[in-house]
């Protein structure tokens, strides 16, 4: 046959190559700040993986120091994390996959141009496990070095681990991609999205729940069982048996322990070769008819309803702008399912939350009074990483979802200031009632005394409210207005920033407290005065540090987006 009327066949290498100059333009493109950002991202990384790598290796060295059950605690310890990283990795590749393999912009021109069905196949895949396991990757390179260096793994160790952690990361990529395949059969993809976020939040919620409902922490205390057989059969048991997490950890173990053994490695790659088989026949026979559902539009009312009706009633004493404006931000959180989804798995948070501190030992021998008092103070610090975090992912987006549509707003002759504080309080309203509900229901728990449940509840307060600014004010700050994904804004450079200035403002209130605190308990403790001096001193300070916290931030915020030009 004549070259030229040969028919194209693109290596898969060329399919993803776009993919890849669009990621090194934007790592390498000229923004001011921008070396500055990555070396403090470094810094970052490198401290977290020093903590988990210096953590698990004084566990795993604890671990070789017990006769007979070393192993097996080990075993265990792999095993539950090796699990968990299974579970993220197929809830990341299922919704990956849904905007990989069928609303990718690319898509229009590879489904239409020859291209091979497999490769396209192999290329979208990869490009899914990859978006989906570059942070299970991250994680695992500290736990497999502290797991190689406590057992002396030697220099053949990380060839090991590379063989038997890739088949285990194709795995659920096939599966997720294949699931997200079927479902976009059955359903449109616009509504698949919406499914596939629930069930997601919805599985990730369950296997949290059930991974604290489990309590692992027992494994650490022998003398909770009733007997040594029962302690030694609970650790002897497999984590997961049936699953690629349980080979992974078989195959491992058997080498820091000298007793090499290739099944689990066979049984690994074989998996994986069938899966990939497997998926690429499910591909070819209904990724077509798949592709075609995704390209309808989706369907949307607006009208208004008894809610709508409901809301202008409620918020009518504010006037017509603050009611209209709080009434939009409303309209747009419940209307993003990926926004609202992630309700229910903050419910389950907050459950799994309140359950620890249930379950803290602060009855019995050796606890004093001192101690009792002391734990609800420092659960303020708990709350508060608890609340910084709800903030960074329901307030600190508000501003970078307005989008496109931003413009409008400008152009109207409505304040800017006004469309701030309407985010600000409809942020803020929600995170203080989960605020005070968490203090007064672990309080009661604790049954703390009437001066650190009034202390626990102010400064669980002051403290939502300086973090609901300081969130709004680095969402404007850093604004991520092209996004596509709401979800994807707080891991960026502001969201880092924000939660290091978050950190910083917890540990600021909490060691401002520290002293009045303190001295109120060891005057409780031995019958001594308080000095009012130091309550008024350290209370005051936090309360004024809580206040400029949350003032400054949004007039920041209020000058950088009147100087926004959309």
């Amino acid at each position: 046959m004549p070259e030229a009327a040969r028919r194209p066949d693109p290596p898969v290498s060329l399919l993803l190559r776009p993919k890849w100059l669009t990621a090194r333009a934007r790592a390498m493109q000229n923004e001011r700040g921008r070396s500055a950002r990555f070396a403090l991202l470094a810094f970052i990384g490198m401290l977290f993986w020093v903590f988990i790598y210096t953590l698990l290796f004084k566990l795993l060295v604890y671990f070789r120091s017990v006769p007979d059950l070393g192993p097996f605690l080990a075993g265990k310890l792999l095993g539950m994390i090796l699990i968990g990283f299974f579970s993220i990795l197929f809830l990341s590749n299922i919704i990956t996959a849904l905007s990989s393999f069928f609303l990718a912009r690319d898509l229009d021109l590879l489904v239409g141009a020859p291209v091979d069905w497999l490769k396209l196949y192999a290329a979208k895949l990869l490009e899914t496990g990859v978006n989906s396991s570059w942070m299970v990757v991250l994680l695992a390179v500290p736990m497999f070095t502290a797991f190689g260096s406590a057992y002396h793994g030697g220099w053949l160790f990380p060839l090991l681990v590379i063989g038997v952690f890739v088949p285990f990361l194709v795995v659920p990529a096939v599966i997720g991609s294949a699931l997200t395949l079927i479902l976009v059969n059955v359903f449109p993809a616009r509504r698949t999205r919406d499914i596939l976020s629930v069930i997601a939040v919805l599985a990730a919620g369950g296997i949290v729940l059930l991974f604290r409902i489990v309590r692992p922490e027992r494994l650490a205390r022998p003398e909770g069982f009733r007997s040594l057989v029962g302690f030694v059969s609970e650790l002897q048991t497999p984590t997961s048996p049936f699953l690629p997490s349980e080979w992974v950890q078989r195959a491992i173990l058997s080498w820091l322990q000298e007793r090499p053994d290739l099944l689990p490695v066979y049984l690994l790659w074989t998996t994986a070769a069938a899966a990939f088989v497997l998926g690429a026949l499910l591909h070819k026979r209904y990724y077509p008819i798949g592709f075609s559902k995704a390209q309808e539009s989706g369907e949307r009312l607006a009208r208004g309803g008894a809610m709508g009706r409901l809301g202008r009633t409620i918020f009518s004493p504010l006037g017509i702008l603050r009611r209209e404006l709080v009434l939009k931000e409303l309209r747009l959180f419940f209307r993003d399912t990926t926004q609202w989804s992630q309700l229910i798995l903050l419910t389950v948070l907050v459950i799994v939350y309140v359950f620890n501190i249930k379950y803290l030992p602060l009855r019995g021998e050796g606890i004093t009074f001192f101690l009792v008092n002391v734990i609800p103070f420092l659960n303020l610090v708990l709350a508060g990483f608890v609340l910084a975090s709800v903030a960074a992912r329901f307030v600190f987006p508000s501003v970078s979802l307005e989008g496109r549509t931003l413009w409008l707003l400008k152009s109207s002759p409505m304040p800017v200031r006004q469309l701030l504080w309407a985010k600000f309080w409809v942020g803020t309203t929600p995170l203080l009632a989960l605020a005070l509900g968490i203090v007064f229901v672990t309080d009661w728990l604790l049954q703390v005394s009437d001066f650190m449940f009034a202390v626990s509840v102010m400064t669980i307060a002051m403290m939502t409210i300086a973090l609901c600014g300081m969130a709004l004010g680095f969402g404007t700050m850093f604004p991520q207005f092209e996004t596509e994904n709401a979800a994807q804004i707080p891991t960026s450079f502001g969201g880092l920033m924000f939660m290091i200035a978050s950190v910083g403002l917890i540990a600021c209130v909490v060691v401002l407290e520290a002293r009045p605190v303190y001295g109120y308990l060891s005057a409780k403790l031995y019958g001594t005065p308080t000095s009012m001096t130091d309550m008024i001193f350290g209370f005051g300070l936090a309360a004024l540090l809580c206040i400029v916290a949350t003032i400054i931030p949004i007039r920041v915020a209020n000058r950088r987006l009147e100087a926004v030009e959309r």
